[in-house]
């Protein structure tokens, strides 16, 4: 189904009718402390890799990224389904394979995959949510890893086989991982969304929050400039 939530209007009206309680039972959710994955690739020198990523809507995992130390551009999208399909409007609509996701750029060197996956289970989505992140509900909004090799698919799958084991959330890791085929870049107007929007109604209720817990739970991995999709493209 396409999500209703992130329109202005549909906002004024929910906050104004159901108050506290609607901002309660859908407000972002709350960060959990988790271990580094003990499977993780080495830091060192290398070209730049890049991960792909969904948790939900891409406004909030594409602005929690930004801020990561190492991440050298993050660029909001689809993946999962083919190129037809790739656009916001036939997305909305739940039937076209594809995720709302993330395609981040990074220096190996910096920050490591295993690392990426760490914030991405604790503050950026509820791995354990099915088909569903907070207010918004459809296969878009899946929990899914993109995997580019082997290398990252074993890294994953051990994190979530460690996790699990260790009951670090009330129910099962329901993350997808699968090997990636493509990933299309989302509408300009969806790019750098948080920084622009910040006063969104969504933004402020979803999105801002898991920013906040990233800067409170990763303090050596955050940095205040965020990396947008245009300052990075001209670098």
């Amino acid at each position: 189904m396409q999500s209703r939530w992130k329109t202005p209007f549909t906002f004024a009206l929910l906050l104004g009718a159901a108050g506290v309680a609607w901002q309660l039972l859908y407000a972002a959710e709350a960060p959990v402390v988790i271990a580094a994955p003990t499977v993780d690739s080495p830091k060192a020198a290398h070209a730049s890799q890049t991960a792909v990523l969904a948790g939900g809507c891409f406004w909030g995992v594409q602005g929690v990224y930004e801020h990561v130390k190492g991440v050298q551009k993050v660029v909001s999208g689809y993946a999962g389904g083919d190129r037809n399909g790739a656009n916001y409007r036939a997305v909305s609509s739940g039937s076209t394979g594809h995720a709302e996701s993330v395609r981040i750029t990074f220096d190996p060197a910096e920050v490591s995959y295993g690392e990426l996956l760490q914030i991405f289970f604790s503050v950026v989505h509820d791995p354990t949510q099915l088909n569903r992140q907070g207010p918004d509900s459809g296969t878009q909004y899946r929990s899914a890893i993109f995997y580019t090799d082997e290398s990252q698919k074993k890294v994953a799958q051990a994190y979530i086989a460690q996790l699990d084991k260790a009951r670090a959330f009330p129910q099962a890791i329901v993350t997808r991982l699968d090997a990636l085929k493509e990933f299309y870049p989302a509408e300009d107007y969806h790019q750098d969304f948080l920084i622009r929007n910040p006063r969104h109604p969504y933004i402020v209720v979803n999105d801002l929050p898991k920013v906040e817990n990233f800067k409170r739970l990763f303090p050596a991995t955050y940095r205040v400039q965020p990396v947008l999709v245009d300052s990075a493209a001209a670098q």
